[in-house]
């Protein structure tokens, strides 16, 4: 027997809100989070811009001496998870803790602390580090340390798919549900990769803008893009089975109801030219979700800014949506909060569910110079009101991992 599966309750952490209220109001109003990286020196670098989050005070959510043994990839999630229950009314004493899931993932992880302590190690020897160092490193303690702040005791774990990793996440959450195997599961993904480090690294890939400004730096499907700007966060949503909700009178804001995960096998890093992963995980997740193209109404696109993601993803669209990819709108929320990396496809999970709670489709703001490769309605600058029946979410990470989700709207 499968069960239906909705969204009950959701938290964020962005570089533009932290609280989803506050996020949308800005996503909304078409607000850039992007600006110069003040976390560290970019002296010798030749990126210079990321989407931050600001104002965050990890003692807001949680006690300060678990604060200090969580880094910050961690404390986004666990933030991020808290909102989520309290948005979502639930009564954790009240439930079964034994099909209490939670399923988070960290496409990096700590690589700040890593950064760190093999300073220490190398400038002052190996009985100075950290006794937590591991513990406040390894990419599942986002999940481990949710699952220890709210007494999850079922199936705990976390998905690194690079930038897929928040999609993969919810995906595999949802099926856990769907399946009967759980009852309520905190799925998402968080990242806190605005590093030294993390900066150098996706540099040398030559995966990053290089624009000095912030208006002109994530500008996804323009002609003039020149790469992705790292961004950090976190998104999470409480998944919970449709008759559970029901019996204790939880609010709904949507159905999950397609999940399509796909492998180019291709590349470490460049999508295959021919579009063919991206489109399959789209039919797959609207094979799932019972739909045809004619009934998504809109397409929240990885979009990423880089030259190659925006081609091959407009390819890949058009490949699943045929003749109808020209009629629906399709936008890169990322023009907006860059890219959050594992976190990316959690947090445009609740744009997608917010969009359909307050009938409105996001912009890709920044859109200026048209490429002609890049030939899809894209939402360009302005947002629209519109009533959303479905709205679909990609996600495609390096390595070649392709994951797509659907919403249905049945807010009640």
């Amino acid at each position: 027997m499968n069960h239906r599966v909705v969204v009950t309750g959701m938290g964020a952490i962005t570089p533009i809100g932290n609280n989803v209220e506050e996020f949308f109001d800005n996503i909304q109003a078409g607000t850039c989070g992007i600006d110069f990286i003040n976390t560290f020196d970019t002296e010798g670098y030749q990126v210079k811009l990321a989407a931050q989050v600001k104002d965050f005070e990890p003692k807001n959510y949680m006690d300060q001496k678990d604060a200090r043994r969580m880094d910050r990839f961690s404390q986004f999630a666990v933030a991020a998870a808290k909102e989520a229950i309290e948005d979502s009314g639930i009564d954790l004493t009240n439930i079964d803790p034994y099909r209490f899931g939670v399923i988070v993932g960290s496409g990096i992880g700590s690589i700040g602390l890593i950064e760190k302590e093999t300073k220490t190690l190398l400038e002052k020897g190996p009985k100075r580090i950290n006794p937590l160092f591991i513990p406040m490193t390894i990419t599942n303690m986002a999940a481990g340390n949710i699952a220890i702040q709210f007494g999850a005791k079922g199936i705990c774990t976390n998905v690194v798919t690079a930038c897929a990793t928040g999609s993969h996440s919810i995906g595999e959450a949802f099926r856990s549900i769907k399946h009967g195997y759980t009852d309520v599961i905190l799925a998402g993904g968080t990242e806190g990769a605005v590093t030294p480090l993390g900066v150098a690294g996706f540099a040398a890939l030559t995966a990053l803008s290089t624009s000095t400004d912030p208006l002109r730096a994530s500008i996804p499907f323009d002609k003039e893009r020149d790469g992705f700007v790292i961004g950090e966060g976190a998104g999470i949503l409480l998944l919970e089975e449709y008759e559970h909700a029901k019996k204790r009178g939880a609010k709904i804001y949507a159905e999950v109801v397609g999940y399509g995960a796909t492998c180019d096998a291709h590349h470490i890093t460049a999508p295959s030219p021919d579009g063919e992963g991206g489109a399959r995980a789209m039919m797959n997740a609207m094979e799932e979700a019972n739909i045809t193209p004619k009934d998504v109404s809109y397409i929240n696109a990885h979009g990423t800014s880089t030259p190659t993601n925006d081609r091959v993803e407009t390819v890949a669209i058009k490949q699943a949506m045929g003749e109808l990819a020209y009629k629906i709108p399709v936008s890169s929320t990322k023009s907006m909060i860059g890219h959050l990396l594992g976190a990316a496809g959690a947090v445009e999970a609740v744009i997608c569910v917010k969009a359909m709670q307050k009938s409105f489709i996001p912009a890709t703001i920044g859109l200026k110079e048209t490429d002609e490769e890049c030939d899809l309605d894209y939402v360009a600058n302005v947002g629209r009101n519109a009533e959303l029946n479905y709205t679909m979410s990609n996600s495609l990470g390096f390595g070649g991992h392709n994951a797509t989700l659907v919403y249905k709207n049945i807010s009640e």
